[in-house]
């Protein structure tokens, strides 16, 4: 899921907000990490537009398998405002915009699995998203702003320096109230994590698992777990990124990331990466052998301990 965040206002990305219409469209023409991941785990991608305020040139792809079988790309703009406000400046997102995004993840979620899917992998993008999303982890999990905060794109010192003051600014002036995570996504989060939310609770109701990728997914994760605890049960922690919130945000959940790579790209690209051991896990599981189908004798049997 995609979309635009109003604190680039605040000089907190090396990347004006232009580049997330052009990455999305990158991922529709096939030429994003996130693409050639995708076809490698065989999956197919889903590229959701939720506000996002560049216009997103590329093709649009059939949802569904080719006759080949290889993996699609689908992709779908919802919106009804262009971008989120600026989280300094008072609440980013109104209460019905909010409950919009929310109906798109439950869409979206449930008609992958309706299809078929077995497993979802939640990927993000969005210039100035993980300024918006150490917001959400700070107000949830009450670490200091500048704990859950790190470069990003890969700001200098004095943007990092800014960035950690404008999340300080956002939450004094919004006051998010972290026993209501929809207050919080509703003052300091944004439409692609409200989304992502939902996608995987959809998931987890479903009984469908989630494997979630770095720190922006892992906000929605945790929105998703403070709102029903029993979702846990359902997520798989793809990796654990560099970005300093991203180890507070899987400590919380009580979740042991699959790989630890040092990975900060975002996309889903880690969760794309994971799916290759969870489906290895699910192969030794239901086609290998036990030692009695297999006749093999056990150690007691052998006469040792």
């Amino acid at each position: 899921m995609a979309g635009d965040h109003g604190v680039v206002a605040e000089d907190v990305s090396v990347y004006p907000p232009e580049v997330t219409a052009q990455m999305v469209g990158n991922f529709l023409r096939g030429g994003a990490a996130i693409n050639v991941l995708a076809r490698y785990s065989g999956a197919d991608l889903v590229v959701v537009g939720m506000r996002v305020a560049g216009e997103v040139d590329g093709p649009s792809r059939e949802e569904g398998r080719s006759e080949s079988g290889a993996p699609s790309v689908t992709f779908a703009r919802h919106g009804v405002a262009r971008g989120t406000r600026n989280i300094t400046q008072g609440p980013i997102i109104s209460p019905a915009q909010a409950a919009v995004a929310r109906q798109t993840g439950i869409a979206v979620s449930f008609t992958a699995i309706t299809r078929g899917a077995q497993l979802v992998a939640t990927g993000d993008m969005g210039i100035g998203n993980t300024a918006a999303f150490s917001a959400i982890v700070a107000a949830l999990t009450g670490a200091p702003a500048a704990e859950v905060t790190e470069r990003g794109t890969g700001i200098d010192d004095g943007g990092l320096a800014r960035k950690v003051d404008a999340i300080e600014r956002a939450l004094r002036r919004n006051s998010p109230d972290p026993s209501d995570p929809l207050d919080v996504l509703s003052k300091v989060g944004g439409f692609e994590i409200a989304g992502l939310a939902r996608v995987i609770l959809t998931a987890a109701f479903r009984r469908v698992p989630a494997v979630v990728d770095g720190f922006i997914s892992g906000a929605a994760a945790l929105v998703a777990a403070w709102l029903d605890p029993q979702v846990t049960a359902y997520l798989l922690a793809a990796h654990r990124s560099v970005e300093v919130g991203h180890t507070v945000m899987i400590d919380a959940l009580g979740l042991v990331p699959l790989l630890d790579l040092g990975l900060r790209l975002g996309e889903g690209s880690g969760a794309a990466i994971a799916l290759s051991i969870v489906d290895a896990a699910a192969r030794l599981l239901n086609e290998m052998a036990s030692f009695s189908e297999a006749g093999v004798a056990n150690r007691e049997r052998d006469g040792h301990m």
